[in-house]
């Protein structure tokens, strides 16, 4: 039997609290920037009782940034994140699939599409199982920010995309906010929503999912979307074990928004700062993520901080209290993942060319100092999935 091991579709949940194989190994699948140390998509096995990972497999294909697990385990999906800074505007990116025997921990290309649009950064899977999204960043303002629809198929194939939807406007941050930029799609816990947050243009717009058909696909609700404050760029959101909170990352100010959620709204409740008091140098908030158990969140900085952020949240109202930062101990962490088990914090350091793998202590939520070293050509991404 294979399962896949957290709620890594859609992975916007609190990571899933599955049984975990008797061995304690699970495969991690990393996605990456592909370049003269990379190839594509990397299978290792994680043993998580000792934290040692050892690769078994790889796959090539350009610039899987971003993958995601089919719920069963039996495919992955990874983003082919194009043109980039310095490729023709008129190059589109796309959406491979490919089937996943992960006993023996083998990728096998299945088929490819268009992700209708430039430089696509994120997935998700519908809670039904029926629809693919990504977020179509969008280097150049033609064709801009947005979000495409993608069917999948019994075999595992994805589709050509249904429906993409494109977002106007932008922000005050020169060269970051000239026009938008969705940078994730991600669906409520009631999975009756998504939501896509655009950095470009500072909101958080929501969307109504029927897929019956009665008010089509896709649908605005009627408050359309949710403001950040000017120069923010919302990045990426995950809501809480219970589904009553989210949490957002806002790249550009490097904070941590707390929203309480209720059908389809969301209401901000908190801001919290990820710089230290009098930090000057750059920020880059990237992604974030709740231990297994719901009790932490863990947030990533880049720019010159490069640091992991752990908040401890308040049950009663979903407030966050930052416990600790910890080194990523090296260049742009953009993104990381906690293990199913809660034992172990693994975070990409995208230019530094290795990720690292931390012992996380579950009760205080704190990292261990002297992680084991992956060495590997931009990492960027991971994924769990149970062989068993």
């Amino acid at each position: 039997m294979v399962s896949i091991a957290s709620f890594a579709a859609p992975q916007a949940f609190a990571q899933g609290t599955a049984a975990v194989p008797a061995d304690g190994v699970y495969d991690l699948i990393v996605g990456t920037y592909t370049g003269p140390k990379s190839e594509g998509i990397y299978v290792y096995r994680f043993d998580t009782k000792s934290g040692d990972a050892t690769q078994v497999s790889s796959a090539k294909t350009d610039n899987p940034s971003y993958v995601l697990a089919s719920r069963d385990g039996r495919y992955v999906y990874s983003v082919n994140e194009q043109p980039g800074d310095n490729r023709p505007a008129d190059q589109r990116g796309g959406i491979s699939a490919f089937s996943f025997d992960a006993k023996s921990g083998q990728l096998t290309f299945l088929n490819r599409v268009s992700s209708d649009g430039n430089d696509p950064c994120y997935l998700s899977i519908s809670p039904d199982g029926k629809y693919l999204t990504t977020a179509n960043y969008s280097v150049a303002a033609n064709p801009g920010g947005s979000f495409a629809v993608f069917p999948l198929q019994a075999d595992g194939r994805v589709g050509p995309s249904v429906l993409t939807v494109h977002h106007d406007g932008g922000g005050p941050v020169k060269g970051r906010q000239d026009n938008a930029h969705v940078h994730s799609t991600v669906f409520s816990p009631d999975g009756k929503y998504l939501f896509a947050q655009d950095l470009g243009t500072d909101k958080l717009y929501s969307y109504r999912y029927t897929p019956d058909g009665s008010r089509g696909l896709f649908g605005p609700t009627q408050q359309r979307y949710t403001e950040m404050k000017a120069g923010s760029g919302p990045r990426h959101l995950v809501f809480g074990a219970d589904g009553k909170y989210a949490y957002l990352t806002n790249e550009l100010t490097a904070t941590v928004i707390v929203f309480r959620y209720d059908d389809g709204k969301l209401t901000q409740l908190q801001v919290v700062p990820m710089t230290k008091p009098g930090f000057k140098g750059q920020v880059g908030a990237a992604a974030i993520h709740l231990s297994p158990d719901g009790r932490f969140v863990y947030a990533s900085n880049r720019g010159d901080a490069n640091e992991i952020l752990i908040y401890a949240v308040d049950p009663a109202n979903g407030h966050l209290r930052e416990v600790g930062r910890q080194s990523s101990l090296g260049k742009a962490p953009r993104e990381f993942s906690i293990d199913p088990t809660g034992q172990w914090l693994i975070v990409g350091n995208q230019n530094s060319d290795a990720a690292y793998v931390f012992r996380r202590d579950r009760q205080s939520g704190l990292l261990e100092a002297n992680p084991k070293r992956i060495d590997l050509g931009s990492p960027v991404d991971f994924k769990w999935v149970s062989p068993s």
